[in-house]
């Protein structure tokens, strides 16, 4: 344990030393003498010369304590090295908390993974919480030396992509879950409202029929000869040529999802990239984001002579990868799968305030310097 100051320069406080000093030097001099009529007339006799003394020395001890402990206050103290090196054991949202309690004893200090890492039997945790950032927040406010256990589901919710990488080796326990967990539902399959012109333009109006009919889920599909908009929610095939109507590139800006063909006539957005590219690294389709959504054009005819992917087995399943939004990093995993890792560099711990043990202490200061002040002996004449 270290000892040490975080503001040294309130040490020049300690100068207010002077004023106990001070104040007891001037009280002794308060009885003026008064000389008697007849002994004007006497020879004034050599005064014997006056040595400092103090009167009171307890009471003046007081005051000086308490103007050191109020400029050390000021320099606030603190120490390194002061942590409790108990055990911890926290539980993640999903666990059952009787099992929890049972895992980790009747006297452990259990805390749910939560903000603010509250007592297994305070709160409820919230459900989605971002277990991997919580956890790595306690691991980096533990002092090193503290045993750490962590109770976790089957099946764990709110981890992060990578595995996690702690400043010490923890004890990483599945027990049961809370019964009546909520399984995660499958993302939908994306809606398709395809619109053309007629004609030749209809002619691929096949292959993208037949890719929502292949995707798992409640697909849905639309076709249209007009330039119509969908609602918000459908992914919008635009097979008509020519000019693209300024009401589209509006209603992709404003979150919308557009595939156009390459006879279309548009600007693409400035950050378009490769987004599809055939087995020989041909681009197949390009795009962007433009606004809140997304622009995407084919780079050749739709036919099977130009793109044969619209007869390969994989283009349903590569359409659907194309138009739907992306994934969300994974947030569930198998927990014994996800056990940290110890390898991390441990995180320097800020050093403990004393300034509340010594608030505490100036008070009982002040108490007993009043007390012994203001005492009746003290002013009996």
């Amino acid at each position: 344990m270290t000892p040490l100051l975080l503001a040294p320069l309130g040490l020049a406080a300690l100068a207010a030393l002077i004023v106990p000093l001070i104040l007891h030097l001037r009280r002794r001099n308060e009885d003026v003498p008064l000389d008697f009529a007849a002994m004007r007339w006497l020879e004034a006799l050599p005064r014997p010369k006056r040595r400092l003394r103090f009167d009171e020395w307890l009471l003046l001890a007081l005051r000086l304590l308490l103007v050191a402990l109020l400029a050390l206050l000021l320099a606030q103290p603190a120490v390194l090295g002061w942590e409790d090196d108990a055990p911890r054991v926290l539980a993640a949202p999903g666990v059952d908390p009787a099992a929890a309690r049972k895992a980790a004893g009747a006297e452990a200090d259990l805390r749910w993974i939560a903000p603010g890492f509250p007592a297994l039997g305070e709160s409820k945790p919230p459900s989605q919480a971002s277990v991997s950032s919580l956890i790595r927040q306690y691991d980096a406010e533990l002092p090193q030396g503290a045993p750490l256990t962590i109770l976790v589901p089957p099946v764990l919710d709110g981890v992060d992509a990578g595995r996690l990488a702690l400043t010490r080796k923890v004890t990483w326990k599945a027990v049961a879950a809370v019964s009546g967990a909520v399984e995660a539902k499958p993302a939908p399959a994306p809606t398709l409202a395809v619109r053309h012109a007629g004609g030749a333009s209809a002619a691929p109006l096949r292959y993208f029929r037949a890719a929502a009919a292949a995707w798992e889920g409640a697909a849905g599909f639309t076709a249209e000869a007009g330039d119509t908009l969908p609602a918000r929610g459908a992914v919008l095939i635009w097979l008509r040529p020519g000019p693209v109507p300024r009401s589209l590139t509006d209603w992709v800006e404003a979150g919308g999802t557009a595939l156009v063909v390459d006879s279309a006539s548009l600007a693409m957005p400035a950050a378009s990239a490769p987004l599809w590219a055939d087995e020989g690294g041909e681009v197949l389709v390009e795009g962007g984001p433009l606004g809140a959504g997304r622009l995407m054009r084919f780079t050749r005819p739709l036919a099977p002579a130009t793109a044969p992917e619209l007869l390969d087995p994989g283009f349903a399943e590569a359409l659907r990868d194309l138009v739907s939004p992306s994934a969300p990093p994974p947030a569930r995993v198998a927990a014994a799968a996800a056990a940290p890792t110890g390898d991390a560099a441990p995180y320097p711990l800020p050093p403990r305030a004393l300034s509340p043990w010594l608030a505490v202490l100036i008070a009982l200061a002040f108490l007993a310097e009043r007390l012994m002040a203001s005492r009746r002996r003290r002013f009996a004449a």
